[in-house]
């Protein structure tokens, strides 16, 4: 088994609930088990959008999956929720994005982990502090440390 996290956001159609069922969805994989949740907060939406905010959290995978099966997992739990792509940071129902697969570093055209991303965003750092809070990236980055250095932002529980 392999411990993934997935970050969750959603800013349309209850949010919060978009939420809760993508976390039912992810518990359903094939060989994958649901191993924790943070808590949701609410954060605005990046790069000054005009949107509504998000409600945002971090989900913990135990998974036999490898990461581009998982990614297409998670890809189609979007879909079957009302994702649409249509603007970069745009409005969404639902993004998942895997932030970290194991202690493995991957970059291909598909899929980039760790995330990245998660180092300039509060709403991934803090909620992944709640479920693993003496976690060390897979390029030896001390989560507390990315967290002190993350940019202020705002972010509250839900």
């Amino acid at each position: 088994m392999i411990r993934a996290f997935v970050a969750l956001g959603s800013n349309l159609d209850q949010p919060a609930q978009q939420l809760e069922q993508a976390l039912a969805a992810l518990n359903a994989l094939p060989n994958t088990t649901l191993a924790g949740c943070s808590s949701f907060y609410t954060s605005p939406p990046m790069a000054g959008m005009d949107q509504p905010d998000y409600v945002n959290a971090v989900a913990a995978l135990d998974t036999t999956l490898a990461p581009l099966a998982l990614l297409d997992a998670l890809q189609g739990i979007e879909t079957r929720q009302g994702r649409e792509r249509h603007t970069r940071w745009g409005a969404r129902t639902l993004d998942l994005d895997m932030i970290l697969y194991g202690d493995q570093q991957l970059s291909c055209e598909r899929l980039t982990v760790p995330h990245y991303g998660m180092a300039e965003r509060a709403f991934v750092l803090i909620p992944l502090f709640e479920l693993a809070p003496d976690l060390t990236l897979p390029d030896g980055r001390q989560l507390t440390t990315l967290l002190a250095q993350c940019p202020p932002q705002t972010l509250f529980r839900r």
